[in-house]
């Protein structure tokens, strides 16, 4: 068995899939009306489809998962997101664990928990 992808629900997937194009440099593979594929396995789900589908309400900003992308030059990301997206809802601004990584952790435009790090595979 083999994890494919990762699917997470957008509001709108016109917006967020500049969003991650812009900040990630992900692409777009597939579009499939409202299912869209993006490079490094990330799909989006178009909101209406995902609640037609489970019959439920999406819960955002839930904090139950988060991306993890990894960045060598994060002051540099750091401030490409601000410039970009001066408006996103940080959970911490650039900060420095005890263990030596440095991390910035935010919510896209729809809630999603991201979080950015330098990279642990130099420690592992």
């Amino acid at each position: 068995m083999k994890l494919r992808n990762i699917l997470i629900v957008v509001k709108d997937i016109e917006k967020s899939k500049k969003f991650y194009h812009d900040l990630f440099g992900l692409d777009m593979l597939l579009d499939n009306d409202g299912n869209m594929i993006l490079t490094e396995g990330l799909v989006l789900q178009d909101e209406a489809i995902w609640k037609k589908f489970l019959g439920k309400d999406v819960k955002y900003q839930n904090n139950a998962t988060e991306l993890y992308f990894e960045e060598r030059n994060i002051e540099e990301f750091a401030e490409k997101l601000e410039r970009l997206y001066p408006d996103i809802k940080y959970v911490n601004r650039l900060m420095t664990h005890s263990w030596g990584q440095k991390v910035i952790r935010f919510y896209d435009l729809d809630g999603n928990l991201i979080e950015v790090g330098t990279p642990m595979s130099d420690k592992i």
